[in-house]
């Protein structure tokens, strides 16, 4: 049924594809995807730890976690649950015990369009956390939703088995067929910017010519 199915078969990435992403920046990721690929500012790490997996995709209604429940009996460890709330902030989809249920079963992490509670608890977890929200309203256990199907989280469209990244800064959502390409980029470009780093730290400056070369492209007056 339409808006209450559940999708038995899921399709993940090998393992050594999602570990090409061990540790990379999630914002020098974003730079290789031409800045538009990160999950919307106001989804925020709650847990400490950096986040690296698999796309478990969870749709559920504002406010009700009841097809979340019915996930962590079909998720696999390495797996990230990407809940799909509405971005309804007002009432929470799940908890520490629900988080410290996932952290036991060897699940990768949570990223949720919506609101948690008892925050306090689980921003002293070594296990990976983002919400839009927080509040101490608890979820209803009504149904409907959807396991498995396209959702969208925090303004992206999120594939079951696409690789998931998370760090301070934020998520990002990687589909598979581009992963290896774009893990190679983003290494290069990572070597790129320690060789700026150690020259600022050795001579104190960095030449920039591109500014220049912007501002006169703009036609840019100078007053004096």
């Amino acid at each position: 049924m339409i808006g209450c199915r559940i999708h038995t078969r899921m399709q993940r990435p090998p393992r050594e594809l999602v570990e090409l992403f061990r540790g990379l920046p999630v914002a020098n990721i974003d730079d290789n995807m031409s800045r538009t690929a990160a999950l919307r500012y106001d989804i925020r790490p709650i847990g400490k730890a950096p986040l690296l997996g698999t796309a478990f995709t969870v749709k559920v209604a504002e406010g009700d976690n009841l097809m979340f429940h019915k996930a962590l009996n079909m998720a696999q460890p390495g797996d990230v649950f990407m809940i799909d709330a509405g971005g309804d902030p007002h009432r929470s989809i799940f908890g520490e015990i629900m988080v410290r249920y996932c952290e036991k079963q060897g699940f990768a992490g949570i990223v949720v369009d919506g609101s948690i509670r008892d925050s306090d608890s689980i921003s002293q977890m070594d296990f990976p956390v983002y919400a839009k929200g927080v509040t101490p309203n608890g979820p209803y256990k009504n149904g409907p939703g959807e396991i498995g199907g396209i959702v969208t989280v925090g303004g992206i469209i999120v594939h079951p088995g696409d690789i998931v990244a998370g760090d301070a800064d934020g998520v990002i959502v990687i589909r598979p067929d581009e992963a290896e390409e774009l893990a190679a980029k983003v290494r290069a470009f990572n070597e790129n910017e320690v060789v700026s780093m150690e020259r600022i730290a050795r001579e104190g400056t960095l030449p920039r010519p591109w500014v220049d070369e912007k501002l006169n492209a703009l036609g840019v007056e100078y007053v004096d």
